[in-house]
């Protein structure tokens, strides 16, 4: 039976940072998921590195001055991967007030202190940023930044097997007990671990494994919350966002993504994990928001592709979803012997400080080390110039990769050493270096989660590459 220091049960961005965080300190780790890293919320996001500028509403000032102390930090970690991103904020009628929107922004420049982003400033009249929209909007600014998100999950736990922690993925816990000074645990497979502590991290089901699997108590109520995508054709030129304020107090994000744009997200209160499909009122909902701005309508009708991910936000017993907090709280379990620490909510900004503090609980010794360290493909900023790549394959690799290009290309010197083309610049070296070095196991793990490349391919296209992989 082998045993470990630490089992981490969920592979989001909060297991995949404290799985590396705990490698780094020098504990055996095993982190199990039920299915692909990033494979349900932490890939469904609206895909942003931020301090959460409407928290200040509900005077969450320690979430958002960490959020953009985080996001300093990942700017500098991955620098490939998060890159700045400028948010334009019109004022429409009836909305928040112009000099409330200045306050707002001017307290969040002052919570971001030496940030390396430009400060918020007043969009003149005719600025190209505002083009786009219907005429009659005073137009604000700040910035933030964007990630690909199930990419920042699958390089956390890339770093953390690269420190000796085991990822198994498509890998469920089935139960765990404590046994003594250790947990006996029995996972997919028929294999039995042995653990000092565990986490669960199992996001939406964090509350399933931790009374059904663990047999563990608490008085943390898990509130599930949908949050729903829609990507449309290109609304405006440019690399600019918009966040737009809607009359019921929410606000909806107009995000530039992939040559198009993603508009989200939504708060509808679910009661099971498994309702994670977005209905038509939300998609409804998402082109209205957008049509009360923008001078070119959109419609369902125009909708490419759409998501919706589960959001575990711990209850904190607000009677509206987008009032509920999306601060994380980390309850250790009281029973005695081996511990067992749960993690309610949380982000992908914070999920690096999260893991700081999960691992303080626990009683983890060890430097505190993951500030000042990248992640895989941030070691040395960009990578060389591979001038026989096409344009655009070469702009999508070195953003995804980043110094770790090389490694994938693994001296080749033309197009036609990559190997088979799957089809949209997917060529059999990258599903290669995914599958040995990514841990990814199906087309649906490369497709959508390592690359964005299912909107780019063919349903045939696709096919093709389920069949190479074996499905």
């Amino acid at each position: 039976m082998d045993s470990f220091d630490l089992l981490v049960i969920g592979g989001g961005i909060n297991g995949a940072a404290v799985a590396r965080d705990a490698a780094g300190r020098g504990l055996s780790v095993l982190l199990v998921e039920k299915d692909d890293l990033a494979a349900h919320t932490s890939s469904a996001s609206s895909k942003l590195v931020h301090g959460g500028l409407r928290y200040l509403e509900r005077f969450e000032l320690r979430l958002v001055r960490e959020s953009l102390r985080e996001r300093e930090t990942l700017l500098r970690a991955a620098p490939h991967l998060v890159r700045p991103l400028r948010f334009v904020l019109p004022d429409p009628p009836g909305g928040r007030p112009t000099w409330l929107l200045r306050l707002g922004l001017f307290l969040y420049d002052r919570l971001a202190g030496g940030s390396r982003l430009p400060r918020s400033r007043r969009v003149a009249r005719g600025d190209p940023a505002g083009a786009a929209l219907k005429p009659g909007f005073n137009l604000l600014d700040y910035w933030d930044a964007w990630v690909d998100d199930a990419r920042l999950v699958v390089l956390n736990a890339l770093d953390a097997a690269e420190r000796g922690a085991e990822i198994a993925t498509r890998t469920e816990l089935l139960f765990a007990r404590r046994d003594g000074d250790a947990w006996s645990a029995e996972i997919s497979g028929g294999r039995r671990v042995r653990a000092g502590a565990i986490v669960n991290a199992a996001g939406p089901w964090v509350a399933e494994v931790l009374h059904g699997r663990l047999g563990g108590g608490g008085a943390s109520r898990v509130r599930l919350v949908k949050g729903s995508h829609i990507l449309v054709p290109r609304l405006w030129d440019g690399d600019h966002a918009f966040i737009l304020q809607q009359p019921d107090g929410r606000v909806v994000f107009a995000l530039p993504w992939l040559g198009r744009t993603l508009l989200g997200t939504t708060d509808v209160t679910v009661e099971r994990p498994e309702d994670a499909a977005m209905d038509p009122d939300e998609a409804a909902y998402l082109c209205a928001a957008a049509n009360a701005f923008f001078a070119r309508p959109t419609m369902p009708a125009d909708v490419i592709w759409s998501y919706a991910g589960i959001r575990s936000l711990h209850d904190d017993g607000s009677a509206q979803a987008k009032d509920v907090t999306r601060d994380y709280r980390l309850e250790l379990d009281a029973a005695p012997g081996p511990k067992l620490l749960s993690v309610f909510g949380g982000k992908l900004t914070t999920a690096r400080a999260l893991a700081e503090e999960a691992l303080g609980r626990l009683g983890v010794g060890g430097a505190r080390w993951t500030a000042d360290s990248p992640l895989p493909g941030g070691e040395t900023g960009m990578p060389q110039r591979f001038d026989w790549l096409p344009e655009p394959m070469a702009a999508r690799m070195s953003r995804a990769y980043g110094a770790r290009l090389p490694r994938l290309l693994d001296g080749a010197s033309a197009v036609g050493d990559l190997g088979i083309h799957f089809g949209g610049g997917l060529y059999e070296a990258e599903v290669r270096y995914l599958v040995e070095q990514e841990f990814a196991r199906t087309a649906d793990d490369v497709l959508w989660r390592r690359t964005k490349l299912g909107l780019e391919l063919t349903m045939a296209e696709q096919e093709a590459l389920a069949d190479y992989m074996g499905r």
